[in-house]
């Protein structure tokens, strides 16, 4: 009963950010509940339960997804996200065969960070629009004075238990601003509660089969590189705090290919991607719940959620300033892990070499650069992403005019 306990308090952890995505992106936030149970127990399957983690979508897939809906539609962009399941598994075979020394040659930092910057600016003006109340296009859909007050107090609040809250408290810093905003759009008379009204109190989640469209695919592939590295933090801080190497027992291969197997199950029925998840790792750490069959009751406990008809109607009814207040930390947040990224790393930016593969990431990928042939096209963080890649294997190492700082980047990536 106690593992029960703790599971449940487990899912109780990640649901702020878990239904966050959905709710961000307009997918059902009850298919999520239900693919996140789903996926956590097939990556369970996968690294024969070794791990103590609940998975859940990284937020370097919401900007991705968003756009990927509003161009080619919800069936189209979980295809999209299903071949990027399929580049986990792929990259799980290759640290088998080759080593994690192949993903570091081929992602190092100069490349992932300002992909992953690009992935947190790229839609800047979706969060200030939701914050204002404003529709995609423009149209004023919430009281502009009200908005900017909900979106402003959900904001602070969710930056005062970021900074300011101690123990359990600390680790729902999105989920209290999700709360205090609610609950200050009930004052302001916004909220509407007629989808709860209407919605059963057990029903089977609205899934979507996905579709398969070569532009939403080929735009999602080099999504999965940021929450790639994450998922390798994400181990190696998990095996710290339990003191077990995970990396080395079950292996990276093992837990990458559990995050794609995981991910394409859920893109099967229209849920955001699963993987790896920082605020379980924080959990488990303030609760010493190292066992991974407590993250097996949470998977259950997110399943049963699913099928409760009016949690997913409630959950519908936040309304849009309380997202907005919230996107823009997490967007601003999302852009200085990749920032942060470069400076961890030591990435000399006087460096011609580095200089060239930064600048040119950033403005094709912020400033909307896109690259077609028909109706085939590439943009955004599909783009620069490829375009990053490309540059650090074709760019010659001489290019560098620091010699010292070149051989000393070379060390450290053997």
């Amino acid at each position: 009963m106690r593992q029960v306990l703790q599971g449940t308090q487990m899912l109780f952890v990640a649901f702020g950010a878990l239904v966050l995505v959905p709710l961000l992106t307009g997918l059902d936030p009850s298919v999520a509940l239900f693919g996140a149970g789903v996926g956590t127990l097939l990556f369970q399957l996968v690294t024969r339960r070794t791990v103590p983690i609940f998975l859940a979508s990284s937020f370097a897939f919401i900007a991705p997804i968003m756009f990927g809906i509003q161009t080619w539609g919800i069936p189209a962009t979980m295809g999209g996200l299903m071949a990027a399941g399929f580049v986990y598994v792929a990259m799980g075979a290759v640290i088998k065969a080759k080593g994690l020394a192949v993903i570091h040659r081929l992602l190092p930092p100069v490349v992932v960070g300002p992909v992953i910057m690009v992935i947190g600016l790229g839609l800047a003006p979706v969060a200030v629009n939701m914050a204002l109340g404003r529709g995609g296009d423009g149209t004023q859909l919430v009281d502009a004075n009200a908005s900017l007050i909900i979106s402003c107090v959900s904001l602070l609040t969710t930056i005062a238990i970021t900074v300011k809250a101690k123990g359990f408290l600390k680790l729902m810093p999105i989920l209290g601003g999700i709360v205090v905003g609610y609950a200050l759009s009930l004052v302001y008379g916004i909220v509407d509660f007629t989808p709860v009204a209407q919605a059963a109190w057990f029903a089977l989640p609205n899934f979507v089969m996905p579709e398969f469209n070569i532009n939403a695919i080929l735009f999602m592939i080099p999504v999965a590189i940021a929450p790639a590295v994450e998922h390798v933090g994400d181990m190696l801080a998990i095996s710290n705090v339990t003191g077990k190497d995970y990396l080395k027992k079950p292996g990276l291969h093992r837990t990458i290919t559990g995050d794609g197997v995981a991910t394409i199950a859920a893109s099967m029925v229209g849920a955001p991607p699963n993987t790896t998840y920082s605020e379980v790792t924080g959990a488990v750490m303030l609760t010493k719940a190292f066992n991974p069959v407590i993250m097996t009751w949470a998977a259950i406990s997110a399943i049963v959620l699913a099928l409760v008809g009016k949690l997913g109607a409630v959950l519908q009814t936040i309304p849009m300033p309380v997202m907005g207040g919230i996107m823009i930390l997490l967007f601003g947040s999302i852009a200085t892990v990749g920032l942060n990224t470069l400076i961890k790393n030591k990435v000399d930016l006087h460096d011609s070499r580095n200089l060239v593969i930064v600048a040119i990431t950033l403005v094709f990928g912020i400033g909307g650069m896109a690259f077609g042939i028909g109706e085939f096209s590439l943009q955004g963080v599909s783009l620069c992403g490829i375009v990053a890649i490309l540059l650090n294997l074709i760019l010659p190492r001489e290019l560098g005019e620091s010699k010292v700082v070149d051989n000393a980047q070379i060390e450290t990536e053997k």
